[in-house]
């Protein structure tokens, strides 16, 4: 008979503790800190200052898997003809050194993905992170584990969403929604990381959304359940919501958040950008916050004007969005499945050519 030693035994029996962790996001005023220290310190480009900004990139699909049979082969890889969710994972996790070596401090990550097709009305394909009750699945939270665990590691912040307007349909009804919230939360807890923004849904103003909680109206409650279950937890999580292209945030959210995110599709013009950036610092409720663009599909990197640096302009956060347009080949886009997560697109390599000239790297 094995005989465990008592203390041995105790060891054993106590519960897991998250291991130390490297890097912890916070904000000071309208500045984004990493471990106290304002972001891109000190660093000015073409005489505007981007110390305390976040640049980001829409990296949705990291933890992508389809448990729909039917839509699951359309995400087949071009050598392999088959889909693999642990490959597309550990492939992730193997560029982000990468792109945190041209100055990305941030990615956009959802619980529930963003259309793998780039754009879509109809989204048969299954991929939440939340069960129909808002309990957790847990293959699809063991590879965001991974993808975290490495962006604490790199010194990188993860923008997590909670809910996307293609997939929200998956929980049964609000009470659900709220349960997964309050999974999310103690999950992100538990595991101690300090290195999340909560974005708790995608789009809040997107007309798709099954739950009425989950649209403009009432989605402040949801911010105002993490802000306070996370303090309750002695954890407090940073939290905001996101609205479509060319949207500025309401008073409702405005009031209640940490930090704006707003979306610059469909805005072709760089002034519209800037002018957003105004605007949004003018809504009832605005104190000195960030602001962030966490999606925009527009480029323009090798023109003195584009979307990116108007934002930069008015001191504001800006995110690279690409998916994979009508005939182009695998190498582009990173939202569109099979993603490429290399560097491997003349756009792709435009956008980090500039944020490395804007940040020094």
């Amino acid at each position: 008979m094995l005989v465990v030693p008592f203390t041995l035994a105790l060891l054993l029996n106590a519960p897991l503790q998250s291991p130390p962790r490297k890097t912890t996001v916070g904000i000071e005023g309208a500045k984004f800190t990493l471990n106290g220290q304002p972001t891109y310190k000190g660093r000015s480009w073409k005489g505007k200052s981007i110390e305390g900004l976040l640049f980001n990139s829409r990296m949705v699909q990291a933890t992508f898997d389809d448990l729909n049979p039917e839509t699951r082969i359309r995400w087949a890889y071009p050598d392999t003809k088959k889909w693999d969710p642990d490959r597309n994972t550990r492939e992730f996790i193997a560029a982000m050194p990468t792109w945190r070596s041209h100055g990305l401090l941030a990615i956009t990550l959802n619980l529930q993905g963003g259309s793998p097709t780039g754009y879509a009305r109809e989204q048969p394909w299954h991929n939440s992170a939340f069960n129909a009750d808002g309990t957790l699945h847990p293959e699809t939270m063991k590879r965001l584990e991974r993808v975290l665990d490495r962006a604490d590691e790199v010194g990188m912040v993860v923008i997590l969403g909670l809910f996307y307007f293609g997939q929200d349909q998956r929980l049964k009804d609000e009470n659900a929604v709220k349960a997964g919230v309050d999974h999310a939360v103690d999950w992100l807890i538990k595991k101690g990381y300090r290195n999340v923004l909560v974005e708790v849904n995608n789009e809040c103003d997107v007309s798709s959304y099954d739950h009425a909680i989950l649209k403009p109206n009432r989605v402040h409650e949801l911010i105002i359940r993490v802000r306070e279950r996370s303090t309750a937890k002695k954890a407090r999580l940073l939290v905001g919501t996101s609205y479509g292209g060319g949207t500025v945030p309401r008073a409702n959210v405005v009031k209640v958040s940490d930090f704006l995110l707003m979306h610059g599709n469909g805005v072709s013009k760089p002034a519209r950008i800037a002018e957003m950036v105004r605007q949004a610092r003018k809504v009832e409720g605005y104190r000195p916050m960030p602001i962030l663009f966490n999606e925009d599909d527009h480029f323009d990197f090798d023109k003195p004007q584009n979307n990116f640096t108007a934002a930069l302009g008015e001191y504001a956060s800006w995110g690279y969005f690409d998916y994979r347009m009508k005939g182009e080949s695998y190498d582009e886009g990173y939202q569109s499945l099979p993603v490429n997560w290399t560097m491997s697109s003349q756009r792709k390599k435009g956008f980090f050519n500039l944020l490395r000239e804007i940040t020094g790297g």
